[in-house]
């Protein structure tokens, strides 16, 4: 998997608190065999009820980082949730705070999910609303986010940066690749005996 040391591009801002899986996602969508299309439909259900929705408004088309608040992607654990928003594009993720399993899922995307403190999310949201082209760096080498003249510090668990920075954030993937090193230590568990092929 590629390395993932920053994201830069224009952001989204949704400053707003408990935005749950269903809500990216609505779960009509969920009965999908693949994950393709699913961007189109991120946030469907808010962005007819509010037109003026930041993913409606096309000053914010494009936008690679999504600025929102606290306990972002809670509620049920869909895989969908984190797959619409980047195939809608968004390549990074800055909040007060995340519900886990979502964390998990996007970092498994190689997602960054990082945390800031809520004046300085506050900040960030309204100079992307006075400026939508302002480009934003999520920098994971730094632990920093910059845009314009400031500089704001970010968090993330050093396992999850070390993941992202290495590209050993698809957890499936190198679970796979050891597929022999698995089957050996099966064997070799006597508990693991009647389920041998």
């Amino acid at each position: 998997m590629p390395e993932i040391k920053h994201v830069t591009g224009r952001g989204v801002p949704l400053l707003l608190d408990d935005i749950d899986t269903d809500r990216i996602i609505p779960a009509r969508y969920l009965r999908c065999v693949t994950f393709d299309g699913l961007g189109e439909h991120a946030f469907e259900d808010d962005r007819a009820q509010d037109p003026s929705h930041p993913f409606n408004d096309s000053r914010y088309g494009g936008g690679h980082v999504l600025v929102s608040g606290r306990n972002f992607g809670c509620g049920s654990s869909r895989e969908h949730a984190p797959q619409s928003l980047r195939r809608w594009g968004i390549q990074a993720v800055v909040a007060e705070s995340f519900a886990e399993i979502f964390f998990g899922n996007c970092t498994s995307l190689g997602i960054p999910c990082v945390t800031a403190s809520r004046a300085d999310l506050e900040g960030l949201a309204a100079a992307i609303r006075t400026c939508p082209e302002t480009q934003i760096t999520v920098d994971l080498q730094t632990c920093e986010i910059r845009y314009g003249d400031e500089v704001v510090a970010i968090n993330i668990p050093a396992s999850t940066r070390n993941a992202l920075m290495t590209g050993r954030y698809d957890f499936l993937g190198q679970l796979l690749d050891a597929a022999p090193q698995v089957r050996e230590t099966a064997d070799r568990l006597p508990y693991m005996a009647a389920f041998a092929s």
